[in-house]
């Protein structure tokens, strides 16, 4: 028979309380492990429409800068030419989209949607006598407007195709400069 003493005993009821103590104290922090749903990848917590919205901000950045070069200095009879310098400024930015997350699995292709353009330029151009501005075109993606003999950019259609380890994603939009 073993004997303990009281003073070893009332120790050892001691760290048994404390236990008691600290095990209920992290119940509540494993309970909000649990809801929050920690996932140590971030990206995959990302929803699956994340690199579209990516490529729909870079998109709508270059078309700004891209529309602001030629709108307003370059006359309408030379808009094929206004059309060809926005495809020229757009081309280094849509290759850097392209290019972008190649590292990381996505990867984007990226091209101009002419029907998109003629549907948009359909909906958004007004005909007829009663109209403010002139003639809307689209060429290659690009929607232009005559305004007091020169062209002004209205927007640009794209097809983006964005394919991930989650799968493939087709995208079509219309970027309107405003």
């Amino acid at each position: 028979m073993v004997r303990v003493s009281e003073a070893a005993g009332e120790r050892a009821q001691l760290v048994l309380a404390a236990a008691a103590v600290v095990a209920v104290a992290l119940a509540p922090v494993v309970v909000a492990y649990l809801q929050l749903g920690y996932h140590g990848d971030v990206t995959a917590s990302e929803g699956f429409d994340a690199p579209g919205r990516n490529a729909d901000r870079l998109l709508s950045r270059a078309v700004h800068d891209a529309a602001s070069e030629v709108s307003g200095d370059a006359a309408w009879e030379d808009r094929t030419g206004a059309v060809e310098s926005v495809r020229d400024d757009l081309e280094p930015r849509l290759d850097a989209l392209r290019s972008s997350r190649v590292e990381s699995g996505t990867v984007y292709r990226v091209g101009d949607n002419q029907s998109a353009a003629d549907s948009w330029q359909a909906a958004n151009c007004p005909g007829g006598p009663n109209r403010q501005f002139g003639d809307c075109e689209a060429r290659r993606g690009v929607i232009i407007q005559e305004r007091s003999g020169e062209v002004h950019v209205l927007a640009v259609a794209f097809d983006v195709q964005v394919t991930t380890e989650r799968g493939e994603m087709d995208l079509t939009t219309v970027v309107r400069v405003v």
